[in-house]
């Protein structure tokens, strides 16, 4: 039994093939996903695969799935949208949108491959105050956005 100060989320097998989402070594921040479908994925090509499992994340948190940086790096596979979010209130199978971003490289997935990562995080209500100007923020960087801050 988990200790108390765990956060308890409750999940479902939709298949019975299907794994608890669960992380590959102690203190990862990452609980791996598991496909229980198989899917070809030609270079360019993007697919939508299951998991069979859904979850019921408490009130408060929220889901991110996030790839896996193996994939990417060794096969070119990202997902489409990263990273996707998993709102406390869905209670559906978590299904992970593959895209394979290799040039030449056909990509193949395989039942119990790991293919995505669950992050859980915080996520607090808020109230939003219109205003006639924002404050500067303490590092001053203000309106700097994209590349403001220069190459080095």
């Amino acid at each position: 039994m988990p200790p108390d100060s765990l956060l308890r989320v409750p999940f479902r097998r939709l298949r019975p093939e299907a794994q608890a989402p669960a992380r590959a070594h102690a203190g990862d921040a990452g609980y791996d996903l598991r496909a229980v479908d198989e899917a070809e994925l030609p270079p360019g090509e993007r697919a939508l695969v299951g998991t069979g499992v859904s979850v019921a994340i408490p009130d408060g948190y929220a889901g991110l799935v996030l790839p896996r940086s193996g994939l990417a790096v060794r096969h070119g596979v990202s997902l489409v949208n990263t990273p996707g979010l998993i709102d406390s209130g869905y209670r559906g199978e978590i299904r992970v949108p593959l895209i394979n971003h290799d040039p030449r490289e056909t990509f193949c997935v395989e039942r119990g491959m790991r293919i995505a990562q669950l992050v859980l995080v915080r996520a607090g209500d808020a109230v939003f105050v219109e205003v006639d100007l924002l404050e500067s923020g303490e590092d001053g960087r203000g309106e700097g956005g994209f590349g403001s801050s220069g190459m080095a």
